[in-house]
């Protein structure tokens, strides 16, 4: 016979972004402890509202099969004492098999007689195993956790009821001094009390008392409602997919309505009105068919539709309120120009221990400068990242960002614009803050990205030398998010530069990007080097294998587009016939020059100290391309290097590189090293994994 099991977890309100991660964890969590439980069922289904966490388990085996099993226990020496007689080994063995010592038999194996015992373990019943739920709720993990009375035992909110039904028998569990039983709770103000009797009840009886259990359901209900609304107005309503599931999150029994708002702040900017919509309210805006806003909105009630005119004027009301504070804002913020903002960033603090936002402007205004002539901008693209530079954290200490987080830069564009700056350095403004998320929208401009990644960089370094580098999970300043931001703005413009060349520049020299008060960034540069080249890893990790990954980032060269061309050469060429000879003669070179004790700039090579021509033939190859490797393209790089493998191969058939003769010693070991510094420059090939 099989079965039908209920779990539900009844909870004071959950945030809405906990709900939908937390019941995927339950169910997850749920099928793998049955899995390994080893008893049969057929699904899971979830259900989940700001106010539960439901799985419901069909076709659940009666128990768990019985196991038959030998189990292989101490050798016979340890089993048995001088006198044959079972020694204590051997009692505690089978004791804790369930058997005796009568039960035991000798298998040999590798010359070695050992005890072993079959023992037949019969199956839990799924009474007993569903029990063990118990310890997968405990074990769920939230965001933000609490505890209530004087309980150890923490959770994402306080467990009101728990209802356990195997079809229609309470499973006695127990949590939190909560036991589990049949009886749930309604919607909070249109429902009551409900008795479930079987499991298989549960959904239709919440539905009963104005809840819908199913989010699914929920989500496209409100869907339809939302569609419904538009279409009878000749309305056109952006159904936000993370607004639409933030709701879905906040409501048992959704009823979606209406509201409107005054004509007069359509003169609001757009962007303004939205976030004051979605962001603070969780609104959906509305257009026309041109998609011009229009003064209303859509909401949605937790609840039906009885006095729904009261629930509309109160939103209306609130809505209301954060607009007048918009248009208040957005005038006011018109009557001062950029330059008394960007004064005002004097005394706005970056960090305590960096610098206020304005000597932050002062040293991106520096790197940007860089990185403009680096990139090969245009004079007319220079002089608009200066501009952008010296102004671009002005909006920060508008009154409309003060109020609305989430519009900075979006209204430093803006009241750029009105105050008379060109498109490009409003864009760049906007533009530096992008990307904000691991797949967001990146600049488009060049302006804009070069200040994006100057920006981005300037954070890392000065955060890096103040002594805040991440560490483990914790990164408070998000310096992680920049470093892979920068990866990506690079990457997509496809830019070439050195990252050190680039921050050794930045911190020495007679116009360098100073911090007051002063910290030492250049003691910094390799460590931060290496903490974007781990942003490096992860862009490309998915597609190319690790190895060829490691190899390319881990080279000299911290050009991040060279980087990702060499993974890419390297993923391309393993396929070919002469990869595996190309890389282990490479190695060969690397790891054998490492066996020197000088730096390759120090090295001298003295061809009069050459006993073969091999050694001649290689000086003259490795000396013709050492002119211009810093040139070549990661795809050149490796087509050369690649030509040197017959040579190499060659060269220590022939060559006993580390001879008794120490002046021969060190010369071919100085040949070997500028080789493997050209090789180094391209990929540390001693991680690439041939076979």
């Amino acid at each position: 016979m099989k079965h039908t099991f209920l779990l539900e977890i009844g909870l004071e309100e959950m945030p809405a972004h906990v709900v939908t991660p937390s019941i995927d964890e339950l169910a997850e969590n749920t099928e793998k402890y049955l899995k390994e439980q080893r008893i049969e069922f057929s699904g899971i289904k979830k259900f989940s509202t700001p106010r539960r966490l439901a799985i419901e388990i069909s076709g659940l085996a009666e128990k768990q099969p019985d196991v038959d099993e030998e189990v292989k226990g101490p050798a016979e020496k340890i089993a048995k004492d001088a006198e044959g007689n079972w020694s204590k080994a051997a009692i505690g063995f089978t004791k804790g098999q369930g058997v005796s010592t009568d039960d035991i038999t000798f298998k040999e194996l590798k010359g070695v007689n050992y005890v072993f015992v079959n023992k037949h373990v019969p199956g839990k019943s799924v009474e007993e195993v569903l029990g063990g739920l118990v310890d997968i709720v405990s074990a769920m993990t939230f965001p933000t956790m609490m505890k209530w009375n004087t309980n150890k035992f923490q959770f994402v909110r306080p467990i009101k009821w728990i209802v356990a039904l195997l079809d229609n028998e309470v499973v006695p569990l127990e949590l939190v001094h909560v036991q589990a039983g049949r009886i749930s709770d309604g919607h909070r103000f249109l429902g009551k009390k409900v008795t479930i009797d079987s499991a298989t009840d549960y959904e239709k009886d919440l539905d009963d008392e104005f809840v819908i259990v199913d989010a699914d359901k929920r989500k496209a209900l409100i869907k339809s409602q939302i569609e419904k609304i538009a279409n009878d107005n000749d309305w056109k309503v952006d159904i936000d997919d993370e607004l639409l599931e933030e709701v879905n999150n906040l409501v048992e029994y959704p009823t979606s309505f209406f509201g409107k708002f005054d004509e007069r702040f359509l003169d609001v900017p757009r962007d303004v009105l939205i976030t004051s919509m979605r962001n603070h309210q969780r609104f959906f805006y509305v257009e026309d068919q041109n998609n011009q806003l229009l003064p209303y909105f859509i909401s949605v009630r937790n609840g039906n539709s009885d006095y729904i005119e009261n629930v509309i004027e109160g939103n209306e009301k609130v809505l209301a309120a954060r607009l007048y504070d918009a248009e208040f804002f957005y005038k006011e913020d018109q009557s001062h120009d950029i330059d008394y903002f960007v004064n005002k960033l004097k005394d706005v603090t970056f960090h305590d221990k960096i610098s206020s936002v304005y000597d932050k402007m002062t040293r991106v205004k520096l790197i940007s400068n860089l990185i403009g002539k680096v990139v090969k901008l245009t004079e007319t693209e220079q002089n608009d990242l200066a501009r952008a530079a010296e102004i671009y954290k002005f909006d920060l200490v508008t009154g409309m960002v003060g109020e609305f987080s989430e519009l900075q830069g979006i209204m430093g564009e803006k009241y750029a614009l009105l105050n008379g700056e060109n498109s490009e350095v409003a864009a760049a403004i906007r533009e530096h803050y992008l990307p904000i998320s691991a797949d967001g929208e990146l600049p488009e401009s060049k302006v804009g990205a070069v200040l994006s990644i100057a920006d981005k960089l300037d954070s890392i370094m000065t955060f890096f030398a103040a002594g805040m580098v991440p560490s483990g999970s914790n990164d408070p300043y998000a310096l992680r998010r920049q470093a892979s931001g920068i990866v990506r703005v690079v990457a997509n413009q496809h830019w070439r530069f050195n990252l050190d060349e680039l921050m050794e520049a930045v911190v020495q020299g007679e116009n360098t990007a100073k911090i007051n008060p002063p910290i030492d960034q250049l003691t910094v540069v390799a460590l931060v080097n290496d903490f974007i080249k781990e942003r490096i890893k992860r862009y490309l990790n998915g597609e190319i294998s690790y190895d060829l990954i490691d190899a390319a980032v881990n080279a000299t060269n911290t050009d991040i587009i060279y980087n990702i061309e060499t993974a890419n050469v390297l993923n391309k060429q393993r396929e070919s016939s002469d990869f595996k000879t190309t890389i282990e003669s490479l190695t060969r070179v690397t790891r054998i020059a490492k066996k020197a004790d000088f730096k390759p700039s120090s090295i001298e090579i003295d061809s009069s100290l050459f006993e073969e021509d091999v050694e001649h033939k290689l000086d003259e190859m490795v000396k013709a391309l050492a002119d211009n490797f810093d040139s070549l393209s990661a795809v050149d790089a490796y087509a050369r290097l690649a030509e040197l493998e017959p040579i190499i191969s060659a060269y220590f058939d022939k060559i006993m590189v580390m001879a008794d003769d120490e002046k021969l010693k060190n010369n071919r070991l100085s040949e070997l090293s500028l080789l493997a510094s050209l090789i180094n420059h391209f990929a540390e090939v001693d991680k690439i994994i041939t076979k």
